[in-house]
Order: C-alpha cells, then structure tokens, then sequence
C-alpha cells in the first residue's frame, strides 16, 4: 500500500508525517509498521491516528495512555 501522506522517522526512532500542511508527531513504538489500511494506534499525548483511504488521518483525541516504567 502506498501512502498519500509524507512520512520520515528521525534519529530517536520517532515516525512524524505531514497531514495537510502541518508536520505531526504520529508516535514511536506504538505506529504499526508496515502500515496498513484501517490500522489505528494513539501516540503517548493521545492523538489518534487511523489510516483511511491510503492516508494517514488524525481521528481525535483522547486521554494518554497510561506508562508504566
């Protein structure tokens, strides 16, 4: 599946895309890789993200998950 959306990962291993203009932290290890169509996760600030019609959409927001360390 190819994407519509521009995506990268930075050198602390953190995936970011542009959705429309603005450039979006999407997460770490919780971004499914490979990415498929209808795959839905929630970055550590509660964004969630889902993949609908080839492209990565920002779906809402909710509250952070919790971390246990």
């Amino acid at each position: 599946m190819e994407l519509k959306n521009r995506i990268w990962m930075n050198g602390n291993l953190e995936w970011y895309a542009y959705i429309g203009d603005a450039e979006v932290f999407l997460g770490s290890r919780e971004v499914p890789i490979p990415m498929e169509e209808g795959d839905k996760w929630t970055n550590a600030y509660g964004d969630v993200f889902e993949i609908i019609d080839s492209a990565i959409v920002h779906v809402g927001r909710v509250e952070p998950p919790q971390r246990y360390w």
